[in-house]
């Protein structure tokens, strides 16, 4: 079995649906996103995806400004303080992309799934390495829009693959190296609750590309979904399915019980 990645979730946020979240406007609050950072790291997390803006599906979108704003602050020590490590940002503003890409390199991960054309340019101009996640077409590419489909979720495992993959041709065309793409399923967003528990084996379906599975704390789990227990089951899917990296809250944890499977 090839290692799994995990990826640490570093919320820049003050409403971020798992209480984690790490924004304020106190002047201790780049001190305290890079002793978050530095505890993911510690814990065994082998990117640190930082985020600005929660997909609680409870509260509204961010512009591209209030989004820098929360970000600016932390990138230049984050990059120069963890130079030999990774980092993903979490941004669907292309902007903010060619802003942050002035402190360091990043992964790029974009959860409206690249259906921006301005992104998949940036991603090409860049050279990043980046993560394709899959949200419903029918969403337009807004996660706001992706939570009230209500009526119209979809169910369809083959949808998502196929969706993704048409996604990934825009960005070859574009001269993106196939190397530098990993996918996302996107659970839990714009999906049944079944659906998201058979995208936990997404990997099995998808041989030509690593797969990142991010399943941490989200609905479908159930009522126990911030305990350890059913993400670890979750996690164990997602292995035994060949996901290449997971995007977990529970670090430490989640590393444990990987090297228990090594």
């Amino acid at each position: 079995m090839n290692a799994v990645q995990l990826m640490g979730i570093l919320n820049l946020t003050p409403d971020s649906f798992s209480g984690d979240g790490v924004y304020s406007t106190d002047s201790s609050y780049v001190d305290t996103v890079i002793k978050r950072a530095k505890q993911l790291f510690d814990d065994g997390a082998d990117v640190v995806d930082i985020g600005a803006e929660s997909t609680n599906p409870n509260v509204v979108a961010l512009s591209a400004h209030e989004e820098w704003r929360r970000l600016a602050p932390v990138l230049p020590r984050l990059f120069r303080e963890f130079a030999s490590k990774t980092f993903s940002l979490d941004t669907y503003h292309a902007e903010n992309v060619l802003r942050a890409a002035e402190f360091g390199t990043f992964i790029i991960n974009d959860v409206t799934g690249m259906n921006n054309h301005k992104m998949r340019e940036i991603v090409a101009k860049t050279g990043f390495s980046c993560i394709v996640s899959h949200l419903p077409l029918a969403a337009h590419g807004s996660v706001e829009a992706a939570h009230k489909l209500a009526d119209r979720l979809i169910d369809d495992k083959g949808m998502v693959k196929s969706e993704l993959l048409a996604r990934v041709d825009d960005l070859r065309e574009l001269g993106v190296d196939k190397a530098k793409i990993l996918l996302d399923p996107g659970i839990g967003f714009g999906k049944t609750m079944p659906l998201n528990r058979e995208l936990l084996e997404f990997a099995a379906d998808v041989h030509d590309f690593p797969v990142l599975i991010g399943y941490s704390r989200k609905r479908f789990l159930g009522e126990h979904r911030m305990e350890i227990a059913p993400n670890i089951t979750a996690c164990k899917i997602a292995v035994e399915s060949g996901a290449a990296m997971l995007r977990v809250h529970d670090v430490k944890v989640h590393r444990e019980y990987l090297n228990k499977l090594a």
